[in-house]
């Protein structure tokens, strides 16, 4: 009994190990990385939670790979802003500087064998793993002054920002005009109901019960 409440208070201790922007740099440098976004509140998120949990065990204190969370509505948040994360849980993998999304399996044996499968990827910290036309890339990005890295950055920034703004402006005009036809559709469909449709109709149903029999 004594044994198994150690091994549970271990695993809350590394479950409770969440990235900020502070830490951020120094925990993922030189790893490839598998990234929980979440919120303590998210159904989904207490789903998996056990099976996350135990593979942050896993692989604390690896030398390669990191397996961790970052709580979007505490000190992570910034860090889920920046990677455009929307719903919860979001899983992202890779170079702590370029996240890919995940779209696999969220149970246990999905997660693990994943896990399992991460490599060091080609990245400034890892240039030698990248073919030749990453090398190149990479070179030429560096071969910029920090105040050209930094335009180009900002440019990026800007235009995913603008797409943002755009797509939310547009859907708030969206919702406006459903709103807008529901009304127009009730208001109209109400307007029937107290025209006296439904007795013309009954007044129509007798008349012609009426001639069906005068007929036999």
């Amino acid at each position: 009994m004594f044994k198994s409440v150690l091994i549970a208070a271990s695993v809350a201790t590394v479950a409770a190990v969440e990235l900020t922007p502070e830490t951020y740099g120094a925990a993922t440098a030189g790893k490839t990385v598998f990234l929980k976004f979440f919120a303590p509140w998210c159904g989904h998120c207490k789903k998996m939670k056990p099976d996350w949990d135990t593979l942050m065990t896993k692989y604390e204190g690896n030398a390669k790979i990191l397996v961790a969370d970052v709580d979007c509505t505490a000190g992570g948040k910034p860090l889920c802003d920046t990677n455009g994360v929307k719903g919860f849980p979001t899983l992202k993998f890779g170079d702590p500087s370029n996240l890919e999304d995940y779209e696999g399996g969220r149970d246990g044996p999905a997660l693990t064998k994943f896990a399992s499968e991460l490599k060091p990827v080609c990245s400034p910290a890892n240039i030698d793993l990248c073919d030749e036309e990453g090398k190149a890339a990479i070179m030429k990005l560096q071969a910029l002054s920090a105040d050209e890295l930094a335009e180009i950055i900002k440019a990026g920034d800007d235009k995913a920002a603008a797409a943002e703004k755009l797509f939310a402006d547009e859907l708030e005009k969206l919702q406006a005009t459903y709103k807008q036809l529901q009304e127009d559709k009730d208001t109209a469909l109400a307007e029937v109901k107290a025209s006296g449709l439904g007795m013309a109709k009954a007044v129509q149903g007798a008349a012609a019960a009426t001639a069906t029999k005068e007929e036999l």
